[in-house]
């Protein structure tokens, strides 16, 4: 057989291997905990189906349900989404074999170095919060170009099972929402989407978080956004004693309180897990549970959000804390995608005026800024009270509230 009948023969064996992905080696199956059975002040969120955003019609109707969502509770749940159930448990088994499955010895190997982006493995106690006290939070980051960095080695068979939901995320769910919202402001549908387009340069992502339960105070974490903040990150899983939850996290000790990042970026979905603990501040004031729904998802607009639409979307000041007694002892695995605009895009109001736009930083001037910053303990109290502290990033006043 001369050489280019060789390689001719090699080509048509590759050409015969059949279309779409090669089944992945099986991973163990992670169960979800039992949701909790204390009668707990839930929080009356809107439920958004988002089948209906298929349609100009529908998405008309929607950007009614979601702008009054927006101004009420600042968060919605998502349902029929586009994942089924199996799906979605399939992810949450990827995402715990990113913290049960991998020695530490490797987590090392793919702990993120870079301070002007979140990516790799973040340890627990990376952060020094305050007098001493280090966070508790773990979690896994993955850019939405799945490909872009490497990974270990228990997740490289399921990179293209973890890229469509990289994809479905952004370009079915995040841009539909997209669309709702431009819709709510009377804007052309693709206004938002154009800044947010799945192959332009940015840092979306998905993440996986993982929190060991929480016996000691020190695990006490509490979540709450910042409404002055200006942030993006991705995400794909995260476990408590771990995060990449985008919000502003802080766990108690004596008084002490532990910052973590928060919503920084446009859009957050959550994938609903059945730990409670996630909290929202009410317009009532009172502070009120999200609860779990199977298959849904929880999503709540970002500090981006807020200034490219001009204040008209503004985050709800939200926090996690200690699980109900029945879930204490159980560990808690969260999914996420963090949305963040091109990192070119500028961080002004849609409807201002050029010199306006000019003047605001770029995403990714924001995002270097924030990230460099985060942990090491630059905030300064505002208020005597000690419930406000601020910081001044790029000429915009950043707060965190107490």
């Amino acid at each position: 057989m001369f050489l280019s009948q060789y390689l001719n023969h090699i080509l048509q064996r590759f050409r015969k291997q059949p279309s779409g992905h090669v089944k992945a080696p099986e991973l163990p199956e992670y169960i979800a905990p039992s949701p909790t059975s204390e009668d707990l002040d839930w929080a009356d969120l809107a439920i958004v189906d988002l089948s209906q955003g298929s349609t100009p019609a529908g998405r008309q109707e929607l950007a009614k349900q979601v702008r009054q969502a927006m101004n009420s509770h600042g968060f919605f749940y998502v349902v029929n989404h586009g994942y089924t159930p199996e799906q979605t448990r399939r992810l949450f088994s990827i995402a715990n074999a990113t913290f049960d499955l991998v020695e530490e010895d490797e987590k090392r190997l793919y702990t993120g170095q870079s301070e002007d982006v979140y990516e790799g493995y973040k340890p627990r106690r990376t952060w020094q919060i305050e007098n001493g006290v280090s966070d508790q939070i773990e979690h896994y980051n993955i850019n939405r170009s799945i490909r872009k960095r490497d990974h270990p080695t228990v997740l490289r068979p399921h990179l293209d099972e973890i890229q469509d939901f990289a994809q479905h995320n952004h370009n079915h769910i995040l841009y539909t929402i997209l669309r709702i919202l431009a819709i709510g402001m009377d804007l052309p549908e693709e206004t938002f989407v154009e800044m947010h387009r799945f192959e332009s340069p940015g840092e979306s992502s998905g993440s996986s978080v993982s929190q060991a339960p929480s016996h000691d105070p020190i695990h006490n974490l509490e979540i709450h956004m910042n409404s002055q903040i200006h942030e993006v990150l991705p995400a794909y899983g995260c476990r408590r004693n771990v995060n990449q939850e985008r919000l502003a996290k802080r766990s108690h000790r004596n008084g002490l309180t532990q910052f973590f990042p928060a919503d920084i970026g446009s859009i957050t979905i959550l994938w609903s897990q059945p730990i409670s603990g996630l909290q929202i501040l009410s317009p009532d004031g009172v502070w009120r549970y999200i609860k779990h729904i199977e298959n849904a998802l929880v999503v709540n607009t970002g500090d981006v959000m807020q200034l490219l639409s001009g204040g008209f979307y503004k985050p709800t000041i939200h926090r996690v804390i200690q699980p109900p007694k029945d879930q204490t002892d159980l560990e808690r695995l969260g999914v996420f995608y963090f949305a963040m605009a091109a990192d070119d895009i500028r961080l002004a109001s849609v409807k201002s005026d050029e010199d306006s736009k000019i003047a605001a930083p770029t995403m990714v001037d924001w995002r270097k800024e924030r990230t460099g910053k985060y942990g090491k303990g630059t905030m300064k109290q505002a208020q005597a009270d000690g419930k406000m502290e601020e910081e001044i990033i790029l000429g915009i006043t950043v707060k965190e509230y107490n």
